[in-house]
């Protein structure tokens, strides 16, 4: 098992150093629900099929990342508050690759 550090700032502005597992197919969506990060109902609200952008983020670190999938892209076309480093963190699935990565949450 191997766990690895990341660095996520809340919509209040607050940054959070949490622990994430790598070895549980959890993506980064699933991670701020666990660490109750959003409030209930505010993020995932599609259940991480990239369907509602309540999840975006920016990610703030010069992490390499998976090419987005058509479905992210036409969500992320149509979402509000987009950034040239949004992406929907129902579809960044954690890695060990992904050691110290920080990210925003976009807001509500």
């Amino acid at each position: 098992m191997s766990d690895i550090n990341l660095s996520i700032k809340d919509r209040d502005g607050k940054t959070h150093e949490v622990v994430a597992p790598t070895d549980m197919a959890m993506n980064l969506m699933e991670i701020i629900r666990s660490y109750e990060l959003a409030p209930e109902g505010t993020i995932g609200v599609c259940g991480g099929m990239a369907m509602c952008a309540s999840c975006q983020c920016y990610i703030t670190s010069e992490h390499e990342l998976p090419n987005m999938e058509d479905e992210e892209e036409a969500m992320l076309s149509e979402a509000f508050n987009v950034k040239e480093n949004s992406r929907l963190g129902c579809q960044i699935f954690i890695t060990t690759k992904h050691e110290g990565l920080s990210f925003e949450l976009a807001p509500e």
